[in-house]
């Protein structure tokens, strides 16, 4: 179960901060699909951190399973409000925070069931 978890994490943790390189490098496709959603320009620095910060609590999380669950629930709530917000806006391009979400569910699962 622990390798399963370590597998999971690490993915999810890679995504988070790919997502959160392009973001707080402003890439023309996050802008976009921001102001789609009606996110704020100001806003995008600190969706970028909060993305950094669940990846780094996530790997920590593989030596520390509080740090880790807590962080999972975290990247849950944020990826929860992401699929929120496509909804809201119409946008029906919701399948890669949808898909982030589920990867931080399994993470959290995994976790607490090996720790």
């Amino acid at each position: 179960m622990f390798i399963a978890f370590v597998v999971v994490t690490t993915l999810l943790a890679l995504a988070l901060t790919g997502s959160a390189t392009m973001t707080a490098r402003r890439h023309p496709q996050i802008v976009t699909n921001m102001q789609n959603l009606r996110v704020p320009d100001a806003w995008l620095p600190r969706l970028a951190a909060v993305k950094a910060a669940g990846a780094i609590g996530l790997l920590a999380g593989i030596w520390l399973a509080p740090l880790g669950m807590a962080a999972a629930v975290g990247v849950v709530l944020f990826f929860a409000g992401a699929v929120t917000a496509h909804l809201r806006a119409g946008d029906k391009e919701l399948a890669p925070a949808l898909v982030l979400g589920l990867l931080a569910a399994a993470s959290l699962t995994l976790r607490a069931l090996s720790a």
